[in-house]
């Protein structure tokens, strides 16, 4: 997949602070944002996962373990 560009105005304090991060531990700063977007939208997608999840019916705990035959009988 190629590259583009991507243009956004920040605050120059979170800029400055970017880039220092990025410089005192030897990372490219485009990498660096590029990662921080795609975390974003991973937890985003989480909490929709969860949001989704919490609806779900449930069982109970003995009952999940007598079906799997966890509970020591054959």
């Amino acid at each position: 997949m190629g590259k583009v560009q991507i243009n956004v105005r920040v605050d120059e304090a979170l800029k400055r602070a970017v880039v220092q991060f990025c410089k005192s531990r030897g990372l490219v700063v485009s990498h660096f944002v590029q990662e921080a977007l795609l975390d974003r939208l991973e937890e985003l997608e989480d909490i929709d996962d969860l949001k989704r999840i919490r609806h779900e019916p449930t069982r109970p705990l003995a009952d999940v373990i007598r079906e799997l035959r966890l509970d020591g009988t054959l």
